[in-house]
This record gives C-alpha cells, structure tokens and sequence, in this order.
C-alpha cells in the first residue's frame, strides 16, 4: 500500500516523529511519500492511507496543517483511514501547575485535527498519537520515539497487510 505523512514542525520536534513513523510504516512494506508542509505545497494526494501531524502551538495546531486538513479532497480521503499525531510540552507533575497548563495542551494539535477531520467526513483513527517535547523548544522526552514506533507499527497492522 502507499502512505502519505505529512506533517508541520516549527523546532524539528514534530518532523522527527512524523521520520519515524514513515520509516517504521516502509519496514512494513508499504510505500510512504514523507513531506514537510514548510518546504514544499506539492502534497501527492493519492495515496491507501494519510498521517497528519503538527505542534502543538498554544493549544492549537499550526496553520499550515490547519490549511492541509481543510483543503483535503473529502470524496477522495474519506473511506482512507487517516491518522493525526502532534507534539506538546509535558505535564507538569505539581498538581496546581499541571491544572494551569492543561489548556495549553488539551486538546493539543491531535485533537484540534482529529475534530476537523472527522468534521470533514475523514476516517480519522482514533486516539491520535501525542508525543511529548521536554519544554517548549525540545528535544523530544525519552521514549517518545519508540512510543511513535510502535503507534506506526500498529497502525500498519491495522491495515492487513
């Protein structure tokens, strides 16, 4: 099958993730075309199944995905299943913080994408894949690499290949 990722990364954060996913998805066999929204508009929108990813930006996703999900041709990408993934700053562990945070992260990128695209009538797997970041800037906390591994490699499972 053939695969498209397609994600923003404004650190590099998000774009290691969106690699990752892409090079698990090609060791399951599948063809995968990986584009970063901020270097090319020349998305090739045939494809057996889509990833989208962002940043999570002060709880929202960055407009560049926000326009991709928007433009998606509906008829087309509707009966494909699509996944979302993003990237956001940790939890804190103080419960008062972790409180005041909360609406920085949440819903976050993936679920701001994962409503539009499920508004749009796409078949958005459901939950999306959240990685997180160690502050604002990066780098990616330990684990999170694997953690998009095996989302990727569940995902191919999924599509019964």
């Amino acid at each position: 099958m053939k695969g498209v990722v397609v994600y923003d990364s404004v650190f590099g954060n998000t774009g290691q993730v969106a690699s990752v996913i892409a090079e698990e998805l090609e060791k399951a066999g599948h063809q995968v075309v990986l584009v970063n929204l901020r270097q090319s508009r020349n998305v090739p929108m045939d494809g057996d199944f889509l990833f989208v990813g962002s940043p999570t930006r002060i709880a929202k996703m960055t407009g560049k995905s926000k326009r991709f999900v928007k433009r998606l041709d509906a008829k087309a990408w509707g009966a494909r299943p699509v996944a979302v993934f993003d990237t956001h700053s940790p939890y804190p562990e103080d419960p008062k913080e972790r409180e005041k945070s909360l609406k920085w992260i949440e819903p976050g990128a993936a679920g701001r994408l994962t409503k539009l695209a499920t508004e749009r009538g796409l078949n958005v797997r459901s939950p999306p894949l959240r990685c997180v970041v160690k502050d604002m800037k990066g780098p990616l906390a330990e684990g999170q690499l694997e953690k998009a591994r095996e989302y990727a490699r569940q995902f191919a499972a999924s599509l019964g290949m």
